[in-house]
């Protein structure tokens, strides 16, 4: 079901230390589909803008995602996708840019709380 879905997404961004505040809303498309979209703000006031569209029947699958992490002044981090404008890169179509919008490499599709983790990693450092 797509609100279990919800409350996990809400239970990792309210368990993560690192998080300031949130402003999601989760639109409900059906018994397993869901639409995610908001801000997770952090404590040195960087923010992470993030959309998903999401199929729960059968495990996760993310049929649109975007994960955008900036800092406070907005200046690019990364962003994670899935917009088919890259077909020549291996992990096609999700693919990562970073600190600016040229600098694209292969990634594997991510989930939040890889996001998450991979801020908690830049943030520490």
């Amino acid at each position: 079901m797509i609100e279990d879905y919800f409350r996990r997404v809400d239970t990792l961004i309210t368990e993560t230390r690192i998080v300031h505040s949130s402003s999601l809303t989760y639109d409900k498309r059906g018994t397993y589909v869901g639409f995610i979209r908001g801000e997770i703000y952090f404590l040195d006031g960087s923010c992470l803008h993030m959309r998903e569209f999401v199929n729960t029947e059968q495990g996760v699958d993310r049929y649109t995602y975007v994960y955008h992490y900036q800092r406070s002044d907005g200046a690019l981090v990364f962003r994670y996708d899935n917009a088919p404008h890259f077909p020549g890169i291996s992990t096609y179509p999700h693919h990562k840019h970073e600190g600016n919008e040229i600098n694209v490499t292969s990634a594997a599709q991510p989930d939040l709380a890889t996001v998450l983790a991979e801020i908690q990693r830049i943030l520490a450092a």
